[in-house]
C-alpha cells in the first residue's frame, strides 16, 4: 500500500531460496537499456542464476538448490 491507503503500483517480494516475484507496473530492461519483452502483470525474475529462460524464472533453483541465506537486517 502507498502511504495514503491507496493500492502500490507494484509490489516485490523476496520468495526465501526462490525468484523475486514482481507485481504491477513496471519495466524490465536490459543494461543497455532495452526493453526486455513481458507480457504479464505479475513475474518471477531468476536470482540463482540457473535459470534457462533469463531473466525469468523456470525453476531450476529447486535443481541447483539455491539458497538465499538470512534476510538482511
Amino acid at each position: 500500500m502507498n502511504p495514503d491507503g491507496g493500492p502500490a503500483e507494484s509490489s516485490i517480494v523476496v520468495c526465501p531460496d526462490g525468484p523475486l516475484i514482481i507485481r504491477g507496473s513496471f519495466e524490465i530492461v536490459t543494461p543497455s537499456g532495452d526493453a526486455v519483452p513481458r507480457d504479464r502483470q505479475t513475474v518471477a525474475l531468476c536470482r540463482c542464476g540457473a535459470s534457462a529462460i533469463k531473466p525469468y524464472c523456470d525453476g531450476s533453483h529447486k535443481m541447483v538448490r539455491f539458497r538465499s541465506g538470512p534476510p538482511a537486517a
